[in-house]
This record gives structure tokens, C-alpha cells and sequence, in this order.
């Protein structure tokens, strides 16, 4: 059933539906607490079946621990045993592997014997911003000095004052990378997020003004001129670049990505509590990101979103991807919380856990199948494995708390409770 009618109370406040999320929400700790840890430093990508992958000597990108070190400082504040084990171990990997004590910054990728990839990517440095923010909020004894390295490396390195946001990479000494000809949406998005966090782990408000900035920049002004639809790919000036192409279609894949426009519209929301609802805007785009990438990206006839659509609003890229239904699904509850003007949120909240528990969810192995096919069967074109835990166990917790912060920010506020 997809209709909620009238006088049913939402899924979100039913004590059975909470009780599922947090189940899932142990599952996803319980599948990387226990197998994940790399004892040389970092974590692995795991399999199907949870082993590790990468041979003797795997490759650990950035983003990889900054997102269990964020993940497991909620894990240890919502009491979970062993939790501050991994945020340590996670820390000290960043700060002592991925930190570049010659040149500053963190190098994108690292192996045993060193920096596999030493760019400096946007990308990877957001991530450390919200790792050290996390990590400061459970009293990580290296949070404070992360917090401050990461500030300051993207005060001075990264940020663009005239344009309101960051380049996107660079070559180890900081030589931009191809001339330094692209800026990119994805790497800004996640910095709001992790500049949002940082903003209430510190309370400084410089973080917020950057993260309204970007948000001003990527959302009302690019997105909000093409109809709220996201771009992904810039040039220098900010020009949307329509016909960009780059081989990782991972990170960077062609035309533009509802799983985009969907993370977009909760953290605009979010974004606009913290400032005090002073920006009006941001609620009408919230309410425009989602329902276009419900009507524009979601396949109504097997259900899941198209990865990517091209510039006439078509399905490109049509595998079904695990972190956009991720998400949705916090999209959802955050707009059913703040704008909870008619049964559309609720019902697309319904539909959308109701595909990730009969299609995405592995109940068999654990974990979450991070790719299917058009058709809705797993496949490992983009990703060899599992997703990592930040997206789903996200999707599992934000509807478990207020919707006006960061998981960190709501939990310390909540004491806790569930």
C-alpha cells in the first residue's frame, strides 16, 4: 500500500517501524565493527560475504575512514560497546597515514607502504572536516588538532571567496590538477554537510557561513536555473559544463544524479534550521529537489532511482545504486517533518524503505547490496562489493531523532534516548 490516508500516523513515530530501523541500523554496525579493521591502518572494502578485499596490501582511500570514524562516534554515543575502538583507529590512520607533514593536507589514497594517491582532493578533505567534528563531540583526544588542521588547509588552499566555495583538487605540492579546470558539485554538497557539523560541534559560526554559501551558489543559483536539477560539473567560473565526461563514473559520472538532488533537499533543511529559518528559499528548493527526483528519476515501473538521467531528463545510467534510496529515505522524513503539507512525503517515505527492505537489504550475508540492476538483481559494475556503512546506517537513524541537525548533534541532544 502507498497511500497513507488521512487519519494513519506516520511510519516514523510507529514504535514497531522504530524499532526495525534500529535492528538494521545493528545489523550495519555488527557487519563492519567486526570485519572491517585493517590492523596495518584503515579499513577494508569488503565482498559480498564481509571478507576483505584488495589483496596483501589494499588500497585505503580517505573518505573510506573518515566515514567509520563519523559513523562509530554515533555508534559511541548512542552507547554502542567497542565503538570508540574504531573512531581511534580511524583517527590515528588519518592523522598519521593520510596527513602530509611535508606539504600539508591528506593524501586521497594510502597503502603499507605509503601514499598510493597523494592528491589532495575536495572530496576526501570534507570528509576529514566531518571525521574531526564527530570525533571532537565524543572527546577524541585528537579531534581538536584535526579540526584545526583541516580548517585551516581548507581556509588557505581550497576555498574560493569570490566564488563561495572549493576548487576540487590538486597535486601533492598543490599544484592544481589539469590546470585546475573543474570544480565539482559532490565535493561542495559534502562539505556543507561536514561544515554544518563542525559548526555544532564548535559553535563557530564561520563554518555555517560557508556552508549557506555553497548551498547559494551549487542550489539557488545553478540548480534553481535549470528547473532543480543538480549538476554535477563546473568550470572555473561555474558554469555548468553539460557535456563533461570522466571515466570514474563513481565519483563523477555524466549528465546529473537524483541521489544528488535527494541529499541536496535534507540538507537544505537542515541547513535552515541551523540558521534560524532565515533563508526562505531553502524549503521551496528542499520541496522542488525531491519531488523533481521522484518524478524524474525514480522508475515507476520496478522501482529504485535511475543512477544518472542525461540533459533532456532521460535515464542514463540505469543500475540502481544503494545511496541514492539512502538518501531518499532521510529526504523524506526530514520534508515530513518540516512540511508535512499533504501524504505525498509520507507515502514516498513507504515506497522507498519498502524497496530498499525487499531489494537492497542482503539477507543473506549482512550488509546492503550496493548496486542492482535496472531490473532489480545485484550486480558489481561501478562497486566490488558492499557499500560502506555511512549512507544506510544514516538512512536507519535520522528518522529516529528531531530533524534539525547533524546525527551527532541530535543524539547528544536527546541524551541518548531512542
Amino acid at each position: 500500500m502507498s497511500d497513507t490516508g488521512q487519519t494513519e500516523a506516520k511510519w516514523a513515530s510507529l514504535p514497531y517501524h522504530r524499532r526495525w530501523l534500529l535492528n538494521e541500523a545493528d545489523g550495519l554496525f555488527d557487519f563492519f565493527q567486526y570485519r572491517a579493521m585493517n590492523p596495518k591502518g584503515g579499513f577494508f572494502d569488503l565482498d559480498d560475504q564481509g571478507l576483505a578485499l584488495g589483496g596483501a596490501n589494499p588500497t585505503r582511500g580517505i573518505h573510506a575512514s573518515a566515514r567509520m570514524v563519523h559513523c562509530f562516534s554515533i555508534g559511541h554515543l548512542l552507547g554502542r560497546p567497542g565503538s570508540g575502538d574504531i573512531v581511534d583507529h580511524g583517527m590515528r590512520t588519518l592523522w598519521e597515514r593520510h596527513r602530509d607533514t611535508e606539504y600539508g593536507g591528506y593524501f586521497w589514497q594510502v597503502n603499507d607502504d605509503g601514499a598510493a594517491d597523494p592528491a589532495k582532493q575536495g572530496y576526501g578533505h570534507a570528509f576529514v572536516l566531518l571525521a574531526a567534528s564527530s570525533a571532537k563531540v565524543i572527546g577524541h583526544p585528537l579531534a581538536d588538532r584535526m579540526l584545526a588542521d583541516i580548517t585551516e588547509v581548507l581556509e588557505t588552499r581550497f576555498w574560493e571567496p569570490r566564488h563561495g566555495a572549493i576548487a576540487e583538487e590538486f597535486n601533492r605540492d598543490w599544484s592544481p590538477i589539469d590546470g585546475g579546470s573543474y570544480r565539482g558539485q559532490n565535493s561542495n554538497m559534502h562539505l556543507t554537510e561536514a561544515l554544518m557539523a563542525a559548526y555544532e560541534a564548535t559553535g563557530e559560526t564561520a563554518y555555517l557561513d560557508k556552508a549557506t554559501s555553497i548551498a547559494d551558489l551549487v542550489i539557488r543559483r545553478s540548480a534553481g536555473g535549470v528547473g532543480f536539477r543538480v549538476a554535477e560539473h563546473f568550470d572555473p567560473e561555474w558554469a555548468i559544463d553539460k557535456d563533461y565526461y570522466h571515466p570514474d563514473e563513481m565519483f563523477r559520472p555524466a549528465g546529473t544524479t537524483p541521489g544528488h538532488w535527494l541529499e541536496w533537499s535534507r540538507l537544505l533543511l537542515q541547513l535552515w534550521t541551523l540558521g534560524d529559518k532565515k533563508h526562505g528559499w531553502m524549503p521551496d528548493a528542499a520541496k522542488s529537489l525531491f519531488v523533481q527526483s521522484m518524478s524524474l528519476g525514480w522508475d515507476k515501473e520496478k522501482g529504485g532511482f535511475f543512477y544518472t538521467l542525461d540533459w533532456n531528463d532521460k535515464p542514463a545510467k540505469t543500475n540502481k545504486l544503494w545511496w541514492p534510496m539512502c538518501e531518499a529515505a532521510g529526504a523524506a522524513h526530514f520534508l515530513n517533518e518540516h512540511l508535512p503539507a499533504d501524504d505525498f512525503y509520507e507515502d514516498s517515505y513507504r515506497r522507498i524503505w519498502g524497496t530498499i527492505a525487499n531489494r537492497f537489504i542482503d539477507h543473506t550475508n549482512g550488509g546492503w547490496h550496493e548496486e542492482l540492476t535496472e531490473d532489480l538483481v545485484p550486480a558489481h559494475t561501478l562497486f566490488p562489493g558492499k557499500g560502506d556503512i555511512y549512507h544506510a546506517l544514516q538512512a536507519c537513524l535520522i528518522p529516529l531523532f528531531p530533524a534539525n541537525g547533524s546525527l551527532t548533534k541530535v543524539i547528544v541532544e536527546a541524551e541518548g534516548h531512542l
